[in-house]
């Protein structure tokens, strides 16, 4: 038994619209303990949604669709799988009456065009929508098959899922083993390398490791099967024990940890303050620490610099060093940490500054050069470069530019 997400809409498809209900559904299966391999989008398309159910039947015995049930023309996902199978829709009238309702709760009058969402395949249930109009059902065509859909808006389809699909899914003999997963995340470490060094544990059956990459970090997924969740963790945290053994510092955290707010509770616990100077990131860096609550107990502020006289006034730059080695350089990239940490005060100092792109690049100092600086509680200070390379996105250079800056000065907390 597993189960298959159908998402209907030719919005997703031209990317209008961001497909969450997807990622809730798939989270909301592993709490579940169903198997779950495949997830399909496709537009508002008769023909092509029923070549989609036709794949799908034959290899997932839970269908679950989003989207395409609402009045307008388009909306064609209740129909379509009702012809598929050949059972004629029935209008309920209950479902009139709750729209007409709903309708009415707002000073309104139900349109027309409405009544359509009140025709549901023969043999289905009703699966209440308590805050829009548009029904879902429940319906097992086949025997071994069932089908579920919803509307494509998440609110409602999120309540309606908790209230009447688990349940349901509940009753069936699911949810008493669930699958549970834990993400531990690396930085400063490729994909490759790190797959590497934990090679051994891919091929293991429960727990199961996986590795992932996305926005310049790694994470390595621990998922296991278990009939609770403390059962699972039991399961996992042995492998999670080894696996951050030999990663080492690479390892910053797991689950909902960032690199922001790790930096944060070792400065917490240290006692400790930090200020940030920036250049190519334009207060990127400084809107990581801020995003984390509470940061104030550590973060007391930063100074954007662009400009070389902000440097020279703020930050206490040579002018001369910013003459011979330009803003883009070691030495500048030290007495910016220096100058912001004597500024405010802190225990540590920040510093970034490099060509983000896409102009300014030159041969000796091509787009993707940074340095940063990281100044310490004794006025010690040491400087960093990194090249990102040509070719990336102005954006993504700053995101890699600052969260290397929070990983130095983790490392660095870390090794004292």
């Amino acid at each position: 038994m597993s189960a298959e997400i159908i998402c209907v809409g030719t919005e997703l498809l031209l990317g209008d619209i961001l497909n969450s209900n997807s990622q809730f559904l798939a989270q909301q299966l592993a709490k579940l303990g169903i198997p779950h391999y495949y997830q399909t989008v496709v537009g508002d398309n008769p023909e092509r949604l029923k070549q989609v159910i036709e794949i799908a039947i034959s290899r997932a015995n839970i269908l679950i669709f989003t989207g395409g049930l609402g009045p307008t023309p388009d909306d064609l996902t209740c129909e379509t799988i009702a012809d598929f199978f050949g059972a004629p829709l029935i209008e309920r009238p209950e479902i009139i009456e709750d729209i007409t309702q709903k309708f009415a709760q707002r000073d309104r009058v139900m349109s027309p065009t409405n009544r359509k969402q009140a025709l549901i395949p023969q043999g289905a249930e009703i699966l209440p929508n308590p805050t829009g109009t548009a029904p879902g059902i429940i319906w097992q065509p086949r025997p071994d098959m069932t089908i579920f859909t919803f509307p494509g808006v998440p609110s409602e389809m999120y309540r309606m899922w908790y209230e009447t699909a688990v349940p349901f899914l509940q009753s069936q003999g699911w949810g008493k083993e669930i699958i549970y997963s834990r993400s531990l995340r690396f930085w400063g470490i490729g994909e490759s390398t790190l797959a590497e060094k934990v090679s051994s544990y891919f091929n293991i059956p429960n727990p199961t490791v996986a590795p992932y990459a996305g926005k310049g970090e790694v994470r390595l997924r621990i998922s296991a099967k278990a009939n609770s969740e403390v059962a699972a963790e039991e399961l996992i945290a042995p492998i999670e024990k080894q696996l951050k053994k030999i990663a080492g510092l690479d390892c910053y955290g797991a689950d909902d940890d960032t690199l922001a707010s790790v930096v944060g509770e070792l400065l917490r616990s240290a006692k400790e303050t930090v200020s940030v100077a920036e250049s190519c990131t334009g207060g990127g860096l400084g809107q990581m620490f801020t995003e984390i609550s509470g940061s104030s107990d550590y973060f007391w502020g930063g100074v954007i610099s662009y400009d070389n006289s902000a440097k020279i006034r703020l930050l206490g730059v040579n002018p001369k060093d910013l003459d011979k080695f330009g803003a883009v350089s070691s030495v500048v990239a030290e007495q910016m940490a220096l100058g912001v940490k004597s500024c405010l005060e802190t225990t540590w100092g920040l510093s970034i500054t490099g060509i983000a792109g896409p102009g300014g690049g030159t041969e000796t100092k091509p787009v993707g050069l940074v340095y940063i600086g990281v100044a310490g509680p004794n006025g010690e200070v040491k400087s960093f470069e990194y090249r990102f390379g040509t070719i990336r996105e102005r954006w993504f250079i700053r995101h890699l530019s600052a969260c290397t800056a929070l990983d130095l000065l983790r490392r660095r907390l870390l090794m004292r």
